[in-house]
């Protein structure tokens, strides 16, 4: 395909990163975005909020390494805050406020806490710099041909004499789309591919917070962890920002939303300070109520689907593919790595259509499985973390993790986090340590039961 068109769909991380890798090829990239120019500070987000932090570990970062650009990964990593572990906020039952550390790994690794604005200003910027690459704002995707390999797109800030978005048409060797959850690629794949699908919104609605600076302009809190406040049934979570301020979220079901948003302001208070101890601390009450009535109370959707290509024509990747809820930090990562696995696929298969059937086979797997991680893991966040089963079984796992490493065993969250391995294949070697780690505390639990049970008999005999 060298000197032909790819168009890629979408100008976010993925879509940057997709065209990145496209041009790097010699390919002649177009890339057309909905919104005007994402670099720009008053651009509004298809949501209307700014996004949910990102956490960049080692699948987005092999990502971007495998441009061959150590440059460009650099001044990336340079605009990230390391978050060792969780810390989990918790009050007991005298009202007493405690933090508690719970490290990501026994080795030292660590995620990278980084606002979506950075990353793709950076990756923006580096494009616009290349000759082969053209940027499109405010291009809306209305339709397209994937067998003739047409598509057509309103520009947005363009309207004709009627009003109207002028349209325009244009021809491509391959369309990838990057265009997020709601993509407009796949539903006009869906035209000509066999595609099943399935979406799901889960019962659980988030509200992005900003905790400030404290009066000295230094972080309220911890700045190297990824905060929790664990409730049960919902939570609250703070990752850090470079101003030293934190991006908040409140994750919960429908009907904790509904209650909040029918409740005073001191009521708002009051449930805070009873479920997340500390916050009202850190972001005044006046301030957190103004948050939670402004700011927009989203729904959180997983969708799955297949295949993620037609013919030689159109492939998608990202939330296009793969959107899942955001609980194990995988989302930007995921779509990350299915970019530098589609161009894998295509640098080893000489036919196109060969190669993208190759991507959408290797790549559902994966992704299905890490959609499911991803909801698992919010039982983990808002509950789990507290529970002392939880507590023992991961100390368990990080020994053996630690001083084993011969056993080849690994908590299921370094091989997803800190590692390249298929998360296919993290579900099947976390399946089968956990029925070890089971039959291992089944062994020594029946047998001091059993050597209880010797005790007890032979002291009644005596006595």
């Amino acid at each position: 395909m060298a000197g032909k068109t790819i168009v890629v769909v979408g100008a976010g991380p993925v879509g940057a990163l997709a065209a990145l890798f496209a041009s790097s090829r010699g390919y002649q990239v177009h890339v057309y975005e909905l919104r005007p120019d994402l670099r720009n500070a008053g651009t509004q987000p298809l949501n209307f909020t700014k996004s949910i932090n990102l956490a960049l570990s080692e699948r987005g970062i092999h990502a971007l390494r495998s441009t061959g650009n150590n440059e460009l990964v650099q001044s990336i990593l340079e605009r990230t805050i390391p978050m060792h572990g969780r810390m989990i906020h918790t009050r007991s039952a005298t009202g007493t406020i405690s933090q508690q550390s719970q490290l990501y790994d026994v080795h030292g690794r660590y995620q990278r806490s980084i606002d979506r604005g950075e990353i793709n200003d950076i990756l923006l910027d580096h494009l616009a710099s290349l000759p082969n690459v053209k940027l499109f704002f405010q291009h809306k995707l209305t339709g397209a041909d994937f067998q003739k390999k047409k598509a057509w797109f309103e520009m947005m800030d363009k309207p004709s004499s009627s009003g109207r978005a002028r349209e325009i048409e244009i021809d491509f060797d391959l369309m990838i789309g990057a265009d997020g959850a709601h993509s407009a690629t796949r539903f006009h794949m869906m035209k000509f591919a066999r595609l099943d699908y399935q979406q799901e919104y889960i019962d659980c609605m988030w509200c992005e917070f900003k905790m400030a600076p404290n009066a000295s302009g230094d972080f309220a809190i911890h700045p190297n962890r990824l905060h929790i406040w664990p409730a049960g049934a919902f939570m609250f979570i703070a990752l850090p920002n470079l101003d030293k301020s934190f991006v908040c979220t409140l994750f919960g079901p429908v009907s904790l939303f509904n209650r909040l948003e029918q409740s005073s302001q001191d009521e708002i208070v009051a449930t805070f300070d009873k479920y997340f101890p500390g916050v009202t601390d850190h972001i005044r009450p006046d301030d957190l109520v103004q948050q939670f009535r402004r700011n927009p109370h989203l729904p959180l959707i997983n969708i799955k689907c297949s295949p993620y290509h037609f013919s030689d024509s159109v492939v998608i990747v990202g939330d296009a593919a793969h959107a899942m809820v955001p609980f194990y930090g995988q989302g930007m990562n995921a779509g990350l790595e299915s970019v530098r696995v589609l161009f894998s696929k295509l640098d080893q298969l000489s036919r196109v259509d060969e190669a993208l059937a190759a991507y959408t086979d290797e790549r559902k797997a994966d992704a299905h499985a890490i959609a499911d991680l991803a909801l698992a893991n919010y039982t983990e966040m808002r509950s789990s973390v507290t529970s002392p089963v939880y507590k023992l079984r991961k100390q368990i796992e990080e020994f053996l993790y630690h001083y084993a490493p011969g056993l080849g065993w690994a908590t299921q969250y370094s091989r997803v986090s800190f590692s390249n391995t298929r998360y296919s294949e993290v579900i099947i070697k976390s399946q089968s340590q956990k029925q070890i780690l089971t039959w291992l505390l089944g062994s020594v639990i029946t047998g001091g039961t059993y050597a209880a049970f010797k005790i007890f008999r032979k002291f009644f005999r005596q006595h």
